[in-house]
C-alpha cells in the first residue's frame, strides 16, 4: 500500500498528462480502425479522458462544477452508445458484417 506522501505528490499535471494520453489513444483508434465497434470504444475512451480532466480540475479547484459536467458527459455517452449500437445492429442485419464503409449506404 503506497504511503500518503506518494499520493499527495500527484499533482494536476499528472492527471492532465494521463488524460491527454488516453484521449490521444482514443483519437488514433477512431482514425485508424475500420471496425465500428472498436471505433465506438475509442470514442468512449476519449469521453472518459475528458471526464478525468473535469474531475482533476474539480478536485484541484475545490469546486463541484467539474463533477456536474461529468454527469452530463456520461449521459451523452450512454445515449451515443445506445444509438450507435442500434445503427450497428441494423447494418449487421442487412450486410452480415460491420464495417465503416457500410455506413455510406445510410445516406438518404
Amino acid at each position: 500500500m503506497p504511503s500518503t506522501d506518494v499520493i499527495n505528490q500527484i499533482g494536476l499535471s499528472h492527471y492532465l498528462v494521463l488524460s491527454a494520453a488516453l484521449f490521444t489513444m482514443g483519437f488514433l483508434g477512431v482514425l485508424m480502425r475500420r471496425n465500428v465497434l472498436v471505433m465506438m470504444m475509442c470514442i468512449e475512451l476519449m469521453l472518459n479522458a475528458v471526464n478525468l480532466t473535469f474531475i482533476a480540475f474539480s478536485k484541484f479547484s475545490g469546486r463541484i462544477d467539474g463533477q456536474i459536467m461529468v454527469f452530463f458527459v456520461m449521459t451523452i455517452a450512454a445515449a451515443e452508445a445506445a444509438v450507435g449500437l442500434a445503427i450497428i445492429v441494423s447494418i449487421f442485419k442487412r450486410y452480415r458484417e460491420v464495417n465503416i464503409r457500410f455506413f455510406e449506404h445510410l445516406k438518404g
